[in-house]
């Protein structure tokens, strides 16, 4: 899988400049890469333009080759808001987009099952999701987005809205579901400590320029390790990165 951007712009009508600005990335197979930088500077915007949810103004978005030009179940988003419905128990939540792609009964059961059983929740397949806490209900939101089998996994700040200790435990359990799966993961975040924690490269965005300001590789084995000398040195490296980039 390839993904690329060619100069890719997006201006909204009630807004007074571009919101993104000539947009050059490509994302390789199985990479798995964090996007970071300062509210407003078009990091959900960048994420709705791959995911199809927007079109860019300028430029072209590639995967394989063709253009996108829509939502596709070759792209996932997952939301910060787990997006769940209350009326369906656990599985058939996770059963929900494999019964709208038309897979077999039997196969949503099984695919299903795995991915809860690689949540550790395959206990409470018939629970209700009132019953959940909300780090397990975005473990289960997970496993739905994983059972698509999808190109490319797009993440918008998925745990910023949980506490410090479950969104740790959950981008553990991301991580060893990335290593298991080899998907291709684009992932925005504000904190620079997950990103180190979970990327092969960092985007840093730009809000003074609408674009990209810097790509940092990070060459640390995994796992990682917040209070190693080495993750503090990368974590420095890009806060410093973002705030040299911080809209006046």
């Amino acid at each position: 899988m390839s993904l690329v951007l060619k100069n890719v712009s997006k201006t909204f009508e009630d807004s007074q400049g571009d919101v993104l600005n000539g947009i050059n990335l490509e994302i390789r197979d199985g990479e798995f890469v964090c996007v970071v930088g300062q509210s407003g500077c078009g990091k959900s915007t960048l994420l709705n333009l791959i995911a199809g949810l927007e079109k860019p103004t300028d430029g072209e978005i590639l995967l394989d080759g063709r253009q996108v030009d829509g939502p596709s179940a070759e792209r996932v988003v997952m939301f910060q808001e787990h997006a769940l419905f209350p009326w369906l128990s656990v599985i058939e939540n996770v059963k929900f987009g494999m019964k709208l792609a038309g897979i077999p009964q039997k196969e949503q059961e099984e695919t299903a099952v795995k991915y809860l059983r690689m949540m550790q929740l395959e206990d409470c397949r018939d629970y209700a999701i009132h019953q959940l806490s909300g780090g397990m209900r975005q473990r289960v939101a997970l496993a739905r987005a994983l059972t698509l089998d999808s190109k490319l996994l797009l993440m918008d700040e998925p745990f910023s809205a949980l506490d410090k200790q479950t969104s740790n435990r959950l981008r553990g359990e991301l991580q060893d579901i990335w290593l298991k799966t080899n998907r291709t993961i684009l992932f925005i975040t504000h904190s620079v400590e997950e990103a180190v924690y979970l990327a092969d490269r960092v985007i840093v965005m730009s809000p003074a320029r609408n674009s990209i300001a810097d790509i940092i590789s990070i060459e640390l084995e995994r796992p990682r390790h917040v209070y190693d000398e080495k993750f503090m040195e990368y974590r420095h490296r890009i806060l410093e990165k973002v705030q040299e980039n911080v809209q006046v």
